[in-house]
């Protein structure tokens, strides 16, 4: 193909010839990747006209596409009831009853999602109050007969906890299913399944006698996970767990039967891939998933007895690892030759490549979205809320054709309404809100748009700035979530005492310039405080606890509907969870908290950041 056809094939296929950068300037991909992308999209065929899933909004007209003059069809709404309805030029007149509605016309049977204008809200669900909530990574939390990892019998724990001080809320770190078969693939946003759970998080005292259940002390007296060794551990005695428990007939065994039943072909494959891998029967993989997803269900039953109004907040990755359960069996979803990642700018002047996969948009289509409502449905199985990694993917991701540098990938569209109203309708089925991580570059317009489809965006102290002002608390987004920092930031004790650059600079990764910026940054920050009413003489470096509390008092004071409270910050911790760009290099997604889950709000230090909290929310 010479130039403009390639140009002209790309443009059908969804691809963004021409976009903007980080720095606004005006961009072309090149012709070649152009043709390597088209070459990784070849074979996706286009979805049916009309698709076999049309979404609408409540009592609004349905186009249906492909459809023209009139065509006599029977409308059956969810639950049955039948009705006959004529089909215009193409189109149906609303229907005033949310739900999935099943469209008859000649041979034909196309899904209509009926969706409400938004999500559920983070201000419904609050009232109108300024909640709070903390965020967790999972692995890190401690319990006695965790086994060494933190499991959801910690997070039950925390969020009991959490919920007696006030708090409404607990956002964990993914807990997507990885690699039984090895362990050494730990990281929470490269998961083999975004439909599964990590076994290694199972609670097993959730289910079975607490008092059979031997703690193992070298394991977790650890300040590191030891990834492999604690995970043989606990896998062994799951496997225990399983062979008692598989030989006796009794209500939790027929429980297990009916959750096999209810999950269907797609859990046994998940079941059949994880089999093949690792040791242990079809049989035993399935019990895995199955006690998991009950150690989490308990949790979030915890919480929400406990008082808090959203409970667990789930967290799901942006794709998945090529090499696993979801690829195996469901390889026509995804975008195999492609890798999601980022476009050059400021930070990454040569772009990012995640590793991962993702969605094709032309399957979603095709599949009237089931491999996306499966994903969002299993986010929400267990929680109150989802937070969307990189929720920019729902209108567009950077796609890099594998083994191509990252700065020759290009933006392919989805179809971003269609997705917005199956969130909107999920959201409210599950009584669920929905968090959408909208740092970087983000397209115009697009905060705009999830703001009307009730999406919260996400609000972080070390980005609300200018070059040289930190913007005032009163300035934040009144719908978005209101955080100090994120996992792949300093917490505000590192931030203060220079401990991020310092480990950038062991790393290779520090720029000579940084402790420069960081002194003048120091000043800054501290009389932004000043000016929000957070009196006090300015601490020096090395006792960065007064800045914790101001930190926290000043980010409580945004219009947010829900700040969330890392607990790195609560506890005054220099460490952050992952450092971008390292792998083995540094301890990322390893390390443990001191303190057991259920005694975290025990010490004066944090109650008295509790304290600080809870008065500027109210």
């Amino acid at each position: 193909m010479n130039e403009e056809a390639v140009l002209a094939r790309a443009r059908s296929a969804g691809l963004a010839v021409d976009w903007t950068d980080a720095m606004g300037r005006p961009q072309r991909v090149r012709t070649e990747s152009l043709r390597r992308l088209l070459e990784a999209l070849d074979g996706i065929d286009a979805p049916a006209v009309p698709p076999p899933l049309v979404t609408a909004r409540l009592g609004r007209p349905i186009a249906i596409a492909g459809l023209d003059g009139d065509h006599a069809a029977e409308l059956v709404l969810e639950g049955g009831k039948a009705k006959s309805v004529v089909v215009r030029d193409g189109v149906l007149p609303g229907i005033r009853r949310l739900g999935y509605h099943r469209l008859r016309f000649a041979d034909r049977e196309i899904t209509l999602a009926v969706a409400p204008s938004r999500c559920l809200t983070l201000q419904e669900i609050g009232g109108g109050e300024r909640m709070w909530g903390v965020a967790a990574q999972v692995y890190g939390l401690r319990r006695a007969g965790d086994g060494g990892i933190g499991d959801a019998g910690a997070v039950r724990e925390l969020a009991e906890a959490a919920a007696r001080h006030g708090a409404d809320a607990v956002a964990l770190s993914p807990v997507h299913s990885l690699f039984p078969h090895d362990p050494a693939r730990y990281g929470p946003y490269s998961p083999s399944s975004r439909l599964f759970l990590n076994p290694l998080y199972a609670d097993p005292s959730a289910t079975f006698d607490a008092t059979t259940i031997v703690p193992d002390e070298a394991l977790e007296g650890a300040a590191l996970i030891d990834w492999p060794t604690a995970a043989a551990a606990k896998f062994a005695r799951l496997r225990t767990l399983f062979d008692e428990f598989d030989q006796v007939d009794t209500p939790l065994l027929r429980e297990f039967e009916r959750f096999i039943v209810e999950g269907g072909e797609t859990l046994r494959q998940h079941a059949r891939f994880e089999a093949q891998q690792a040791a242990g029967p079809e049989r035993y993989h399935l019990f895995l998933q199955w006690i998991t997803a009950r150690s989490f269900a308990a949790a979030q039953r915890a919480a929400k007895e406990a008082g808090m109004r959203i409970g667990l907040l789930s967290d799901l990755a942006i794709g998945m690892d090529r090499t696993g359960s979801h690829a195996w069996a469901r390889r026509s979803d995804l975008l195999m030759g492609l890798s999601i990642g980022a476009p050059p700018d400021a930070f990454n002047p040569h772009g990012q490549d995640w590793g991962l996969t993702g969605f094709s948009p032309h399957a979603l289509l095709a599949a009237g979205f089931e491999p996306f409502l499966a994903t969002l449905r299993a986010a929400l199985a267990h929680a109150g809320g989802v937070r969307i990694d990189h929720i920019m993917g729902l209108m567009r991701l950077w796609l890099i054709p594998r083994g191509q540098p990252a700065g020759e990938g290009a933006y392919l569209a989805y179809p971003l309404e269609d997705l917005l109203n199956l969130l909107a309708l999920e959201s409210h089925r599950h009584r669920a809100v929905v968090i959408g991580e909208d740092l970087g570059t983000v397209p115009p317009g697009f905060r705009a748009r999830l703001r009307r489809a009730g999406i919260a965006g996400m609000d972080v102290l070390w980005f609300e700035r200018t070059r040289l002002h930190f913007r005032k608390p009163s300035r934040w987004r009144a719908d978005a979530v209101a955080m100090t920092t994120t996992h792949d930031l300093p917490p505000v004790a590192g931030w203060w005492s220079g401990e991020d650059i310092r480990t950038r600079r062991a790393l290779g990764l520090g720029a000579p310039s940084e402790e420069q910026a960081r002194t003048r940054d120091r000043a800054r920050l501290w009389r932004a405080f000043g000016n929000a009413g957070l009196d006090g003489s300015m601490p020096p470096v090395d006792q960065p606890a007064p800045v914790v509390a101001a930190a926290l008092g000043y980010v409580s004071q945004s219009p947010s509907p829900l700040m969330l409270t890392p607990l790195e910050d609560l506890l005054g911790l220099v460490e952050q969870p992952n450092v971008p760009g390292t792998i083995d290099e540094h301890p990322n997604w390893r390390r443990r908290l001191e303190t057991p889950a259920r005694e975290v709000f025990d010490s004066p230090a944090v109650r008295a950041r509790v304290d600080i909290i809870r008065r500027h929310r109210r």
